[in-house]
């Protein structure tokens, strides 16, 4: 197994970042309307805070707070416990992730250099000590609001496969990847697939992947 960083070239190490810093701006400036119109609707719909906010972990792991619409209620059960995923979904919450626009303030984390247009999805600060050594490689860049992962199965990949593409995207990097990526998303946004996985609301939580020389033992 070669663990070893893949040397970035221009495109990783400067150009990527102008790009990023451009189409973020050009988003937040031209669709600020889209922006007041999706919070005033959340707000009513599902209550406040409209903005939710989570820690996940960037390049070089790196802790962030991740911005998205929220799309899930705060209901609970009689004992005051979070009630399921699937229970706290409501439609206007799938019909925000369907669409993708609860991922619209993940243009401000990409303004503030915290992600990327395109890169490996940020996971749960919690899956960190779970990764195997090749696994840890998807963090060698910025994480990022789509990528290689998302328009090849997205949720309804296993996590083995998620990783091995997202490690795949460190290793081929390139602006032509990016595009890619860019019109795939595109089309799979468009087509609303595999936004959910087979058995559950949103993603099974990651609860490790052996290294494969232990596997093989």
């Amino acid at each position: 197994m070669n663990n070893k960083k893949r040397r970035q070239g221009i495109y990783a190490l400067c150009i990527k970042r102008i790009i990023d810093i451009i189409l973020s701006l050009t988003v937040l400036i031209c669709f600020s309307w889209l922006y007041l119109i999706l919070a005033i609707l959340v707000r009513v719909k599902l209550g406040s805070p409209v903005i939710f906010r989570q820690p996940r972990p960037g390049k070089d792991e790196k802790v962030f707070n991740l911005y998205k619409f929220r799309s899930m209620t705060d209901k609970k059960d009689e004992n005051g416990n979070l009630l399921p995923d699937e229970d706290r979904l409501p439609e206007f919450g799938k019909k925000l992730r369907a669409t993708s626009l609860d991922e619209l303030p993940e243009f401000i984390n990409i303004l503030k250099g915290d992600m990327s247009f395109v890169g490996p999805r940020p996971l749960l600060v919690k899956y960190l000590p779970l990764y195997n050594s090749e696994q840890k490689r998807r963090h060698e860049v910025r994480p990022g609001l789509t990528g290689w992962a998302q328009v090849n199965g997205r949720n309804l990949l296993s996590w083995e496969d998620r990783f091995e593409k997202d490690v795949y995207y460190v290793d081929h990097m390139s602006f032509l990847m990016d595009l890619k990526i860019v019109f795939m998303t595109v089309a799979v946004v468009f087509k609303h697939d595999d936004v959910n996985s087979k058995t559950d609301a949103t993603m099974e939580a990651f609860t490790g992947t052996p290294e494969k020389n232990e596997v093989n033992q």
